[in-house]
């Protein structure tokens, strides 16, 4: 009769499987929680350089199409600039007829070709007509605010698609003159907006924008109550405080990832900061003089 011999393993031999088995598991644990880390790291600092890069495109867009000599700036600090934000272009293809009652004046613009982030909004948004005034002379030529009350879709006189616009023009002393305004001036639409720094209610600082009273983040979070500098520069390149003198704008931002993360150059986490500098030229357009 055959005997079946069995064996099992020792005490040494289970412990030492169990010692190797942790060692690779410890290894193993090292390497996944590292690897981890660098992914939100990488991540957290993907997502800054995401931030800066939308605001180095959106600051830039929105000052560049300013006149601050025409009075596109409203107020200006260290930390906002409140501004009138362009928003359409059109042509006149149905002038007003000036010389009346400017109360319910009536233009049509053309619907092509119209330059535009989105629809008039009659509600928030305010014209800016171009006002040819003496047809002989440059030195009167200008822009006109208007606030608008209604807008429908209108044919222009050449039967092709427009707008037609009710509106009330801002016209100064001998500025209503019937012809000041010609067929084919451009028209701009536009919206007052501020952009500031402010600290939102999770008590992290945010590029903010505010319209009709309310704001709103749009870039961030940003790096404290400095994350976001402001400096006026005259055409000289000497800094000014008055609005209508600005021809340059230097943005400094200061953004700040959303969590801390791991730094190679620090012991511990912390946060990660990043910052941005440009400087923007303004549309400053110098009116003839003279006829």
């Amino acid at each position: 009769m055959r005997v079946l011999r069995r064996q099992g393993f020792t005490v040494v031999e289970l412990l030492m499987a169990l010692v190797l088995m942790g060692i690779v598991t410890a290894v193993t644990y090292r390497v996944l929680v590292g690897n981890q880390r660098t992914y939100l790291a990488q991540t957290q600092r993907i997502g800054l350089q995401q931030n800066i890069r939308a605001a180095a495109t959106l600051l830039p867009g929105e000052l560049r199409e300013l006149d601050a000599a025409d009075g596109d700036i409203s107020a200006m600090s260290a930390t906002s600039i409140t501004i009138r934000a362009m928003r359409q272009l059109g042509f006149i293809c149905s002038a007003p007829l000036l010389g009346g009652v400017l109360a319910g004046l009536t233009m049509t613009i053309r619907q092509s070709p119209l330059f535009a982030s989105r629809s008039f909004n009659v509600s928030t948004d305010r014209l800016l007509i171009y006002y040819e005034g003496d047809s002989t002379k440059r030195s009167d030529d200008t822009w006109v605010t208007a606030t608008m009350s209604a807008i429908v879709s209108l044919n222009c006189p050449d039967a092709k698609p427009g707008w037609q616009i009710t509106m009330t023009p801002s016209l100064g002393a001998g500025q209503n003159v019937a012809g000041a305004i010609t067929k084919g001036s451009p028209v701009r639409g536009f919206e007052v907006v501020t952009y500031k720094l402010y600290q939102a209610s999770d008590g992290r600082w945010y590029l903010g924008q505010t319209k009709s009273g309310t704001t709103q983040p749009l870039i961030g979070p940003l790096a404290g109550s400095n994350g976001l500098t402001f400096s006026y520069f005259d055409s000289t390149g000497t800094v000014t405080a008055v609005p209508t003198n600005v021809a340059s704008i230097e943005i400094r931002l200061r953004g700040q990832t959303v969590s801390p993360v791991s730094r190679p150059t620090a012991a511990g986490v912390g946060y990660v900061t990043d910052s941005l500098v440009t400087l923007v030229a303004l549309r400053n357009n110098v009116l003839f003089t003279g006829n």
